[in-house]
């Protein structure tokens, strides 16, 4: 599910692991059903794709160490890696 801003985020993280979900790797949580979710910025497709090479690859180190995603942590992962490479 790609998401507009992290409060969309939040909310449907929130509601899908409520009541027996629960929570995963990388933006992955499986509800009180057992449906799995990921649960994305719709903004991840241009972290991942635009300017350097090398871009993919410092988005997803940090999204690798997260379970719920957030978006301003992912943006500044990108832009400190970048301000420093």
């Amino acid at each position: 599910m790609a998401c507009e801003t992290q409060q969309e985020i939040d909310n449907f993280w929130a509601k899908l692991t409520a009541d027996g979900g629960a929570p995963s790797r990388c933006g992955w949580l499986k509800d009180r059903f057992g449906l799995s979710w990921q649960i994305v910025p719709k903004a991840l497709g241009h972290f991942m794709s635009s300017g350097d090479p090398a871009r993919p690859d410092r988005v997803m180190d940090a999204l690798f160490q997260m379970d719920k995603l957030d978006v301003h942590r992912l943006q500044q992962a990108l832009t400190e890696r970048e301000a420093s490479g």
